[in-house]
Protein backbone atom coordinates (compact mmCIF):
# COMPACT_ATOMS: atom_id res chain seq x y z
CA UNK A 1 0.00 0.00 0.00
CA UNK A 2 1.10 3.62 -0.41
CA UNK A 3 0.97 7.02 1.24
CA UNK A 4 -0.19 9.38 -1.52
CA UNK A 5 1.09 12.97 -1.54
CA UNK A 6 -0.52 15.50 -3.88
CA UNK A 7 2.08 18.27 -4.01
CA UNK A 8 0.50 21.50 -5.37
CA UNK A 9 -1.25 19.65 -8.19
CA UNK A 10 -3.11 21.65 -10.88
CA UNK A 11 -4.39 20.54 -14.26
CA UNK A 12 -5.79 22.21 -17.36
CA UNK A 13 -6.87 20.41 -20.52
CA UNK A 14 -6.36 23.51 -22.65
CA UNK A 15 -3.03 25.10 -23.57
CA UNK A 16 -1.54 28.11 -21.76
CA UNK A 17 -3.97 28.36 -18.83
CA UNK A 18 -3.82 31.82 -17.26
CA UNK A 19 -6.84 32.14 -14.95
CA UNK A 20 -8.40 29.85 -12.31
CA UNK A 21 -11.36 29.15 -14.61
CA UNK A 22 -8.96 27.62 -17.16
CA UNK A 23 -8.13 24.76 -14.77
CA UNK A 24 -10.28 21.61 -14.54
CA UNK A 25 -8.43 20.91 -11.29
CA UNK A 26 -7.34 23.88 -9.19
CA UNK A 27 -4.50 23.60 -6.72
CA UNK A 28 -4.68 20.46 -4.58
CA UNK A 29 -2.14 20.00 -1.80
CA UNK A 30 -2.88 17.10 0.53
CA UNK A 31 -1.37 13.90 1.88
CA UNK A 32 -3.47 10.74 2.13
CA UNK A 33 -2.45 8.10 4.63
CA UNK A 34 -1.10 4.69 3.75
CA UNK A 35 -3.99 2.23 4.04
CA UNK A 36 -6.69 4.92 4.17
CA UNK A 37 -10.14 4.56 2.59
CA UNK A 38 -11.07 7.81 0.85
CA UNK A 39 -14.06 8.87 -1.21
CA UNK A 40 -13.90 11.71 -3.74
CA UNK A 41 -17.40 13.17 -3.61
CA UNK A 42 -18.89 15.91 -5.75
CA UNK A 43 -21.13 16.73 -8.71
CA UNK A 44 -20.30 16.00 -12.34
CA UNK A 45 -17.53 18.24 -13.67
CA UNK A 46 -16.03 19.11 -10.27
CA UNK A 47 -12.64 17.50 -11.07
CA UNK A 48 -12.84 14.26 -9.11
CA UNK A 49 -12.21 11.91 -12.08
CA UNK A 50 -9.37 14.15 -13.29
CA UNK A 51 -7.76 13.87 -9.85
CA UNK A 52 -8.26 10.09 -9.82
CA UNK A 53 -6.65 9.77 -13.26
CA UNK A 54 -3.68 11.87 -12.12
CA UNK A 55 -3.20 9.49 -9.18
CA UNK A 56 -3.38 6.47 -11.49
CA UNK A 57 -1.06 7.90 -14.14
CA UNK A 58 -3.62 8.13 -16.95
CA UNK A 59 -3.25 11.93 -16.81
CA UNK A 60 -0.04 13.90 -16.17
CA UNK A 61 -0.76 17.09 -14.18
CA UNK A 62 -0.03 20.46 -15.74
CA UNK A 63 1.65 21.55 -12.51
CA UNK A 64 2.85 19.95 -9.29
CA UNK A 65 3.99 16.47 -8.30
CA UNK A 66 2.47 13.23 -7.05
CA UNK A 67 4.44 11.03 -4.68
CA UNK A 68 3.92 7.46 -3.46
CA UNK A 69 5.66 6.92 -0.12
CA UNK A 70 7.85 9.92 -0.89
CA UNK A 71 8.83 8.67 -4.37
CA UNK A 72 8.04 11.04 -7.24
CA UNK A 73 5.80 9.16 -9.71
CA UNK A 74 4.45 12.21 -11.58
CA UNK A 75 5.59 10.90 -14.95
CA UNK A 76 5.56 7.19 -14.14
CA UNK A 77 3.14 4.87 -15.94
CA UNK A 78 0.18 3.20 -14.24
CA UNK A 79 2.08 -0.10 -14.37
CA UNK A 80 5.12 1.45 -12.70
CA UNK A 81 2.88 2.83 -9.94
CA UNK A 82 1.38 -0.64 -9.36
CA UNK A 83 -2.18 0.70 -9.42
CA UNK A 84 -5.44 -1.20 -9.83
CA UNK A 85 -8.28 0.87 -11.30
CA UNK A 86 -11.96 0.00 -11.69
CA UNK A 87 -13.91 2.17 -14.13
CA UNK A 88 -17.53 3.31 -14.24
CA UNK A 89 -18.45 0.81 -16.95
CA UNK A 90 -17.19 -2.78 -16.96
CA UNK A 91 -13.95 -3.60 -18.75
CA UNK A 92 -13.71 -7.39 -19.20
CA UNK A 93 -12.35 -9.94 -21.65
CA UNK A 94 -15.54 -11.36 -23.19
CA UNK A 95 -13.86 -14.44 -24.65
CA UNK A 96 -12.42 -15.49 -21.28
CA UNK A 97 -14.28 -17.24 -18.50
CA UNK A 98 -15.09 -15.36 -15.32
CA UNK A 99 -12.36 -17.33 -13.53
CA UNK A 100 -9.74 -16.48 -16.16
CA UNK A 101 -10.70 -12.80 -16.14
CA UNK A 102 -10.02 -12.69 -12.43
CA UNK A 103 -6.86 -14.77 -12.72
CA UNK A 104 -5.39 -12.70 -15.56
CA UNK A 105 -3.65 -9.93 -13.51
CA UNK A 106 -2.11 -12.57 -11.21
CA UNK A 107 -0.90 -14.84 -14.01
CA UNK A 108 0.47 -11.79 -15.82
CA UNK A 109 2.72 -11.20 -12.81
CA UNK A 110 3.87 -14.81 -12.57
CA UNK A 111 1.88 -15.80 -9.50
CA UNK A 112 1.75 -19.58 -8.94
CA UNK A 113 -1.46 -21.41 -9.84
CA UNK A 114 -2.14 -22.54 -6.27
CA UNK A 115 -2.13 -18.92 -5.07
CA UNK A 116 -4.14 -17.85 -8.14
CA UNK A 117 -6.78 -20.46 -7.31
CA UNK A 118 -6.96 -19.39 -3.65
CA UNK A 119 -7.35 -15.71 -4.38
CA UNK A 120 -9.71 -16.07 -7.36
CA UNK A 121 -12.03 -18.40 -5.45
CA UNK A 122 -12.18 -15.90 -2.58
CA UNK A 123 -13.16 -13.12 -4.98
CA UNK A 124 -15.72 -15.34 -6.74
CA UNK A 125 -17.36 -16.00 -3.38
CA UNK A 126 -17.27 -12.33 -2.38
CA UNK A 127 -18.90 -11.12 -5.61
CA UNK A 128 -21.46 -13.93 -5.84
CA UNK A 129 -20.03 -15.20 -9.13
CA UNK A 130 -18.90 -18.67 -7.97
CA UNK A 131 -21.66 -20.44 -9.91
CA UNK A 132 -20.58 -18.64 -13.10
CA UNK A 133 -16.83 -19.16 -12.69
CA UNK A 134 -16.44 -21.25 -15.84
CA UNK A 135 -18.85 -19.33 -18.06
CA UNK A 136 -17.54 -16.87 -20.63
CA UNK A 137 -18.03 -13.24 -19.65
CA UNK A 138 -19.69 -12.45 -22.98
CA UNK A 139 -23.08 -13.74 -21.89
CA UNK A 140 -23.23 -11.97 -18.52
CA UNK A 141 -25.32 -8.94 -17.59
CA UNK A 142 -23.73 -5.48 -17.18
CA UNK A 143 -23.79 -5.66 -13.38
CA UNK A 144 -22.22 -9.15 -13.41
CA UNK A 145 -19.46 -7.86 -15.69
CA UNK A 146 -18.84 -4.97 -13.33
CA UNK A 147 -18.44 -7.45 -10.49
CA UNK A 148 -15.64 -9.02 -12.54
CA UNK A 149 -13.99 -5.60 -12.91
CA UNK A 150 -14.29 -5.00 -9.17
CA UNK A 151 -12.89 -8.46 -8.45
CA UNK A 152 -9.94 -7.95 -10.79
CA UNK A 153 -9.03 -4.80 -8.88
CA UNK A 154 -9.23 -6.63 -5.55
CA UNK A 155 -7.54 -9.91 -6.49
CA UNK A 156 -3.97 -8.54 -6.39
CA UNK A 157 -2.42 -8.47 -2.91
CA UNK A 158 0.50 -6.17 -3.76
CA UNK A 159 -1.08 -3.02 -5.23
CA UNK A 160 -0.05 0.46 -4.08
CA UNK A 161 -3.67 1.62 -4.25
CA UNK A 162 -7.03 0.57 -5.65
CA UNK A 163 -8.93 3.33 -7.45
CA UNK A 164 -12.68 3.14 -8.11
CA UNK A 165 -14.32 5.52 -10.61
CA UNK A 166 -18.07 5.35 -9.82
CA UNK A 167 -17.88 1.53 -9.98
CA UNK A 168 -21.44 0.78 -8.84
CA UNK A 169 -23.31 2.75 -11.52
CA UNK A 170 -24.59 -0.41 -13.24
CA UNK A 171 -25.08 -2.44 -10.03
CA UNK A 172 -28.60 -2.97 -8.69
CA UNK A 173 -29.36 -1.17 -5.36
CA UNK A 174 -29.30 -4.28 -3.15
CA UNK A 175 -25.97 -5.44 -4.56
CA UNK A 176 -24.55 -1.90 -4.15
CA UNK A 177 -25.05 -2.12 -0.40
CA UNK A 178 -23.60 -5.64 -0.31
CA UNK A 179 -20.50 -4.78 -2.34
CA UNK A 180 -19.84 -1.62 -0.33
CA UNK A 181 -19.96 -3.70 2.84
CA UNK A 182 -17.58 -6.24 1.34
CA UNK A 183 -15.17 -3.51 0.22
CA UNK A 184 -15.11 -2.13 3.76
CA UNK A 185 -14.47 -5.62 5.15
CA UNK A 186 -11.59 -6.16 2.72
CA UNK A 187 -10.14 -2.80 3.65
CA UNK A 188 -10.21 -3.68 7.34
CA UNK A 189 -8.71 -7.10 6.64
CA UNK A 190 -5.92 -6.16 4.20
CA UNK A 191 -5.41 -2.41 4.68
CA UNK A 192 -5.60 -1.47 1.01
CA UNK A 193 -5.23 2.23 0.18
CA UNK A 194 -8.56 2.86 -1.55
CA UNK A 195 -9.82 5.94 -3.40
CA UNK A 196 -13.46 5.83 -4.46
CA UNK A 197 -15.00 8.43 -6.81
CA UNK A 198 -18.75 8.99 -6.59
CA UNK A 199 -21.43 11.69 -6.80
CA UNK A 200 -23.63 9.65 -4.42
CA UNK A 201 -23.28 10.83 -0.81
CA UNK A 202 -24.65 7.54 0.56
CA UNK A 203 -21.91 5.59 -1.21
CA UNK A 204 -19.24 8.00 0.00
CA UNK A 205 -20.37 8.23 3.61
CA UNK A 206 -20.88 4.49 4.06
CA UNK A 207 -17.62 3.46 2.35
CA UNK A 208 -14.93 5.92 3.41
CA UNK A 209 -13.08 6.76 6.60
CA UNK A 210 -12.44 10.21 5.13
CA UNK A 211 -14.58 11.90 2.49
CA UNK A 212 -12.94 14.41 0.13
CA UNK A 213 -15.62 16.85 -1.03
CA UNK A 214 -14.83 18.59 -4.33
CA UNK A 215 -16.50 21.60 -5.89
CA UNK A 216 -15.59 23.65 -8.94
CA UNK A 217 -12.19 22.01 -9.41
CA UNK A 218 -10.97 22.18 -5.81
CA UNK A 219 -11.17 20.30 -2.54
CA UNK A 220 -13.41 22.23 -0.13
CA UNK A 221 -13.26 19.81 2.82
CA UNK A 222 -11.76 16.50 3.90
CA UNK A 223 -13.36 14.91 6.91
CA UNK A 224 -15.19 12.05 8.52
CA UNK A 225 -18.92 11.73 7.79
CA UNK A 226 -19.63 13.23 11.24
CA UNK A 227 -17.34 16.23 10.60
CA UNK A 228 -18.95 16.94 7.23
CA UNK A 229 -22.40 16.82 8.78
CA UNK A 230 -21.75 18.77 11.97
CA UNK A 231 -19.29 21.42 10.74
CA UNK A 232 -19.38 21.92 6.96
CA UNK A 233 -16.42 24.17 6.14
CA UNK A 234 -18.05 25.45 2.95
CA UNK A 235 -21.69 26.15 2.14
CA UNK A 236 -21.49 23.65 -0.73
CA UNK A 237 -20.64 20.87 1.73
CA UNK A 238 -23.66 21.80 3.84
CA UNK A 239 -25.89 21.82 0.77
CA UNK A 240 -24.50 18.62 -0.79
CA UNK A 241 -24.25 16.46 2.35
CA UNK A 242 -27.51 15.55 4.05
CA UNK A 243 -31.05 15.04 2.84
CA UNK A 244 -32.45 17.62 2.95
CA UNK A 245 -29.32 19.75 2.90
CA UNK A 246 -28.35 22.59 5.21
CA UNK A 247 -30.40 25.79 5.31
CA UNK A 248 -28.21 28.67 4.11
CA UNK A 249 -29.77 32.09 4.72
CA UNK A 250 -28.34 35.52 3.80
CA UNK A 251 -27.63 37.61 6.90
CA UNK A 252 -25.93 40.70 8.23
CA UNK A 253 -24.04 41.07 11.48
CA UNK A 254 -25.11 43.66 14.02
CA UNK A 255 -22.91 43.45 17.09
CA UNK A 256 -23.21 39.86 18.34
CA UNK A 257 -26.44 39.14 16.47
CA UNK A 258 -27.16 37.63 13.07
CA UNK A 259 -30.00 39.55 11.42
CA UNK A 260 -31.90 37.56 8.80
CA UNK A 261 -34.35 38.75 6.21
CA UNK A 262 -37.03 41.01 7.59
CA UNK A 263 -35.31 41.75 10.88
CA UNK A 264 -35.12 38.42 12.78
CA UNK A 265 -32.14 38.74 15.17
CA UNK A 266 -30.36 35.64 16.47
CA UNK A 267 -27.72 35.92 19.18
CA UNK A 268 -24.34 34.39 18.27
CA UNK A 269 -21.56 33.11 20.48
CA UNK A 270 -17.82 33.18 19.69
CA UNK A 271 -17.96 34.62 16.16
CA UNK A 272 -14.88 36.40 14.79
CA UNK A 273 -16.52 39.79 14.18
CA UNK A 274 -13.36 41.18 12.54
CA UNK A 275 -13.32 38.49 9.84
CA UNK A 276 -17.08 38.67 9.40
CA UNK A 277 -16.84 42.43 8.90
CA UNK A 278 -14.43 41.97 5.97
CA UNK A 279 -16.65 39.50 4.12
CA UNK A 280 -18.49 40.46 0.98
CA UNK A 281 -21.25 37.96 1.78
CA UNK A 282 -22.36 36.58 5.14
CA UNK A 283 -24.63 33.52 5.49
CA UNK A 284 -26.33 31.77 8.38
CA UNK A 285 -26.17 27.97 8.08
CA UNK A 286 -28.17 25.45 10.08
CA UNK A 287 -29.17 21.91 9.27
CA UNK A 288 -32.89 21.01 9.37
CA UNK A 289 -32.12 18.63 12.26
CA UNK A 290 -31.21 21.64 14.46
CA UNK A 291 -34.34 23.70 13.68
CA UNK A 292 -36.92 23.23 16.47
CA UNK A 293 -40.62 23.74 15.78
CA UNK A 294 -43.07 24.47 18.58
CA UNK A 295 -45.17 27.23 20.05
CA UNK A 296 -42.35 29.57 21.07
CA UNK A 297 -39.70 31.47 19.15
CA UNK A 298 -39.70 33.15 15.75
CA UNK A 299 -42.84 33.09 13.56
CA UNK A 300 -42.82 30.37 10.87
CA UNK A 301 -45.16 30.28 7.89
CA UNK A 302 -45.54 26.56 7.08
CA UNK A 303 -46.04 25.88 3.37
CA UNK A 304 -45.66 22.08 3.22
CA UNK A 305 -45.31 19.05 5.49
CA UNK A 306 -43.89 15.84 4.02
CA UNK A 307 -44.66 12.82 6.20
CA UNK A 308 -41.97 10.19 5.61
CA UNK A 309 -43.16 7.81 8.32
CA UNK A 310 -40.17 7.97 10.66
CA UNK A 311 -40.01 11.77 10.45
CA UNK A 312 -41.68 14.82 8.95
CA UNK A 313 -39.96 17.36 6.72
CA UNK A 314 -41.47 20.79 7.31
CA UNK A 315 -40.92 23.49 4.69
CA UNK A 316 -41.82 27.10 5.24
CA UNK A 317 -40.78 30.74 5.35
CA UNK A 318 -38.86 32.42 8.16
CA UNK A 319 -38.22 36.19 8.07
CA UNK A 320 -39.05 36.10 4.37
CA UNK A 321 -36.52 33.31 3.65
CA UNK A 322 -37.25 29.65 2.78
CA UNK A 323 -36.35 27.21 5.55
CA UNK A 324 -36.62 23.46 6.18
CA UNK A 325 -36.95 21.63 9.50
CA UNK A 326 -37.10 17.97 10.50
CA UNK A 327 -39.66 16.89 13.09
CA UNK A 328 -39.83 13.49 14.79
CA UNK A 329 -42.50 11.01 13.71
CA UNK A 330 -44.72 11.86 16.68
CA UNK A 331 -43.76 15.55 16.73
CA UNK A 332 -46.38 18.28 16.50
CA UNK A 333 -46.52 21.00 13.86
CA UNK A 334 -48.83 23.62 15.40
CA UNK A 335 -51.16 25.68 13.23
CA UNK A 336 -49.45 28.82 14.60
CA UNK A 337 -45.96 27.33 14.33
CA UNK A 338 -42.85 29.04 15.64
CA UNK A 339 -39.21 28.03 15.53
CA UNK A 340 -35.97 28.19 17.50
CA UNK A 341 -32.42 27.13 16.67
CA UNK A 342 -30.16 24.77 18.59
CA UNK A 343 -27.03 26.92 19.14
CA UNK A 344 -24.81 23.84 18.62
CA UNK A 345 -26.02 23.63 15.02
CA UNK A 346 -25.42 27.25 13.99
CA UNK A 347 -22.64 27.94 11.45
CA UNK A 348 -21.71 31.36 10.07
CA UNK A 349 -20.09 31.64 6.61
CA UNK A 350 -18.04 34.49 5.16
CA UNK A 351 -17.90 34.36 1.37
CA UNK A 352 -19.05 30.70 1.53
CA UNK A 353 -16.32 29.60 4.02
CA UNK A 354 -16.99 28.72 7.66
CA UNK A 355 -15.97 31.20 10.33
CA UNK A 356 -14.57 29.01 13.09
CA UNK A 357 -16.05 29.80 16.50
CA UNK A 358 -13.67 31.30 19.05
CA UNK A 359 -13.24 29.64 22.42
Amino acid sequence: MARITLDHIRHAYGIRPSAPKDYALREVHHEWEDGGAYALLGPSGCGKTTLLNIISGLVTPSEGRILFDGRDVTRASTEARNIAQVFQFPVVYDTMTVYDNLAFPLRNRGVGEAEVKRRVEAILEMTGLADRAHRKAQGLTADQKQKISLGRGLVRPDVSAILFDEPLTVIDPHMKWQLRSQLKRLHRQFGYTMVYVTHDQTEALTFAHKVVVMYDGEIVQIGTPAELFEKPKHTFVGYFIGSPGMNVLPMRLEGSEAVIGEGAAIRLEGIDAQRAGKAGKLEFGIRPEFVRIGREGYPLQVTKVEDLGRQKIVRGAFAGQPITAIVAEDGEVPADARLTFDPAGINIYADSWLIEQQA
